[in-house]
This record gives C-alpha cells, structure tokens and sequence, in this order.
C-alpha cells in the first residue's frame, strides 16, 4: 500500500507542467512549438534560456519535493523509506512524461530524473552531471548526455547501494535496483527516436536545430 501511496502521490507532483505552465505565461502552447515536446531543451529553444531554466528547475523541484516528502515526512520512521523515496520519484516522472490532462503527452523525463538524483544524496550528483555534460559540450548531442546520465544514474545507484549507502535489507535493495532500472529503461524508451537518429547520424545538434529533452 505504501508503494501505491507513493507512486501516486509522486503522480500528482509530476503533474505540474513547468514547460507548459512557462509557456502559457509567454502566451505559447509548448505543445505546439519546436518539438512539440515539454522538456526544458525545447522551452530553451523556443522561449529562450530564462524559459529554459524556470523549466528545468521546475522539473527538478517538483521531483525532490514528492521524495523528500515521504522520506522526511510520511514514511521517515520505516527503515525502507529510501525505497519508497524511489518510487515518488518513479511517479514524478510518470506525472512528469504522461500528464492525463494533457492527452498524456508530457517531456522525457531527464530533468525529473536530476530531481530524484540531487533527492537520493547531494553526494550522487558530479557522476551523473558530468556524464551528460561532456558528451552534450563535445557532441552538442543533449539526447545522447541526456542517455548517459540516466544509465549512469542506475550504476551509481546499484554501487552506492552496495556500499550501505540506503541503510536498507538487502531484498529492499534489490527492489530499489529494480525500480531504478525501470526509471533508466524509461528515459532509453522516451528517447528512442533520438536514439534511431544518433545511429544514423541524423539527431539534431543543439545550437542548430529544435531538440528536445
């Protein structure tokens, strides 16, 4: 029950539309421009870099407030709450990506994914920042920094694991394993077309064409 209870809660959070709600202040449906995608690579490239940053944030807040929520406020006193902090995060993202009142067409997941790094530990952030910074400024490919950061997120999470980071039995940890994957297989899943163009060699470079993220 408490697993449901986080998910949805973490729904509701994921819910806020920064991108969408941006837009409408700049009298734009964001749905509409660009890539037609809510994420903050394409609010960046539509509205311009204070749009961009207002929905970045706005995507890393609302992820960090549903899983500080019920590992600090909710469920702080049962010893697998860093689990269930996991799965807030796993429901942002899946209010964040398939918001119902927006026909269920929201962004990609990747800065809500930064919300629940910067949530699990201050500590977890340099790795996977700096796998999607250096191939994004090497590359100007954000899919493929947005790609490595979500897989080195699930790396990192399964080492610090290992290493009693979570404080928690070891079949609680496998599950948080297992949620974490899903949120990684998700982000691949989301870019999957930007995948097909980086093999080919088509993916759009960011400072050229509309991406998005």
């Amino acid at each position: 029950m408490e697993r449901i209870i986080c998910l949805a809660l973490g729904y509701v959070f994921g819910l806020l539309q920064t991108g969408y709600l941006v837009g409408k202040m700049n009298h734009i449906d964001i749905r509409q421009e660009g890539s037609g995608n809510a994420g903050s690579t394409n609010a960046l490239r539509v509205m311009g870099w204070k749009a961009g940053a207002m929905t970045f944030a706005g995507d890393v807040i609302k992820c960090v407030a549903a899983v500080l929520l019920v590992r600090q406020v909710i469920f702080r006193e049962l010893a697998y709450a860093p689990l269930l902090g996991m799965y807030a995060g796993l429901g942002a993202t899946l209010g964040h990506n398939f918001p119902f009142y927006l026909k269920f067409k929201g962004g990609k997941g990747i800065a809500v994914l930064g919300g629940l790094v910067v949530s699990s530990g201050l500590a977890l952030v340099p790795i996977p920042l700096a796998a999607f910074l250096i191939p994004t400024i090497l590359t100007r490919y954000v899919s493929l920094g947005s790609l490595l950061a979500s897989a080195t997120f699930f790396l990192e999470i399964l080492l610090y694991g290992q290493m009693g980071g979570f404080a928690m039995d070891f079949h609680y940890r496998l599950e948080l394993y297992a949620v974490a994957f899903v949120l990684t297989a998700l982000a691949w899943w989301r870019h999957k077309e930007n995948i097909r163009r980086l093999l080919s060699g088509t993916e759009n470079q960011f400072g050229k064409k509309k991406e998005e993220r």
